[in-house]
């Protein structure tokens, strides 16, 4: 090849790399720039919970990390409970499209799907909630609720998250002793839970969490369950009682529930699919550290400025609702094949992980009772 030739094979080869360069590199900038162009994706969602109430501290929490994740492309509002429809009218409204989302828990779907309860409301077959997320994503949790929704016709697209500590047996005008003491008793809960009340001999209410204080000052109830510390002290249960209940199976192993209109879901993007998923992981856990952190806090709160007494529920109680919950669970089952086959599940998946965890897992009183008990070890460091 002479070097005139030469040159000009250089200059055009060169010519075609730079405009080849120039073409990805258009290509590469005009990909984002046609999700810019349509603008964010705006989304209005509710909880299932009063403003003041640290779970809609929680939805918020959540819709931020969305947010900040998707650097503005999806912009979630999260709305407090009965600012569109109330508490337990957030699956109809999410599934109709008249919201594009909420944040609750399945077990206030109970009316619609009795199924939906065993995400959360029982005893977990020994596991704790962090056990029961594990089920729902590696033991076949997720593709059931997936056909629970569907059996009903719900449009919706479900993502449970963020375990729950074991909530109290509730707040009461005298210390409970004996199962006896809850017989007549006009008692708040939801889900399967007011079955086994109801077994325990309590005339049962289900109200949301918003109505519940207001319901025992009035005399509407005697006694109630809501949650957790940070809860019932911010929507007043002090106020109205001084004696909590605290250890009960009746909610051992309860998570939140993230709900997307499925319709509005499935047009996303994958992209934006594959940030929700894992942002809903991350939330998960940063719920978690945060409700060790409040919840410990408001409970030392409660005990000292709100003067409220803690006791914990004597084990024959805590057995009884283990029998009443049996009860309970096979008759569902008789009734509701998807029921059993969840039960099936739940119960082949606890099995195995709890052994491990009894086995594993060494008990952390022994390791409490050295550094803060009477002789704490802590108080000579």
């Amino acid at each position: 090849m002479t070097k005139s030739r030469n040159q000009t094979w250089e200059k055009t080869s060169r010519r075609k790399f730079l405009s080849g360069a120039a073409v990805a590199g258009a290509a590469m900038v005009a990909a984002p720039s046609v999700v810019k162009a349509q603008g964010p994706v705006n989304m209005r969602w509710q909880s299932t919970w009063p403003s003041k109430d640290i779970f809609h501290e929680f939805a918020l929490d959540f819709a931020k990390k969305i947010n900040d994740m998707t650097g503005g492309d999806l912009k979630i509002e999260v709305l407090p409970a009965g600012a569109v429809v109330p508490a337990f009218g957030l699956l109809d409204a999410v599934s109709q499209g008249t919201l594009d989302g909420g944040h609750g828990v399945l077990v206030y779907h109970y009316g619609k799907q009795t199924a939906l309860a065993l995400w959360g409301s029982g005893p977990g077959f020994a596991m704790d909630a962090n056990m029961l997320l594990a089920w729902h994503k590696y033991g076949g949790g997720k593709e059931l609720l997936a056909k629970l929704y569907d059996s009903i016709g719900a449009n919706v697209v479900s993502f449970p998250y963020g375990p729950m500590p074991t909530q109290p047996l509730g707040w009461f005008k005298n210390p409970i002793a004996k199962v006896e003491d809850i017989n007549g008793l006009k008692f708040r809960t939801v889900g399967i839970s007011i079955d086994v009340f109801t077994g325990l001999g309590a005339a049962v209410n289900a109200l949301p969490g918003g109505e519940i204080v207001s319901a025992l000052d009035r005399g509407l109830l005697d006694a109630a369950e809501f949650n957790n510390a940070s809860s019932d002290r911010v929507l007043g249960f002090p106020d109205v009682s001084k004696i909590c209940m605290l250890q009960s199976y009746h909610q051992n192993a309860e998570q939140f529930e993230i709900l997307f209109n499925k319709t509005k879901y499935d047009a996303l993007p994958d992209q934006m699919k594959a940030i929700i998923g894992n942002a809903t992981e991350a939330a998960s856990q940063d719920m978690h550290w945060k409700a060790i952190d409040r919840y410990s806090k408001d409970y030392r709160e409660m005990q000292t400025a709100d003067k409220v007494k803690f006791y914990k529920t004597p084990d024959v109680i805590l057995k009884k609702q283990l029998e009443v919950y049996d009860e309970v669970a096979k008759k569902k089952a008789g009734e509701n094949p998807l029921f059993k086959e969840i039960l099936v599940s739940q119960i082949a998946f606890a099995e195995r992980a709890t052994q491990w965890e009894q086995d594993t897992v060494v008990s952390r009183r022994m390791a409490f009772d050295h550094y803060f008990g009477e002789n704490a070890a802590a108080k000579k460091i």
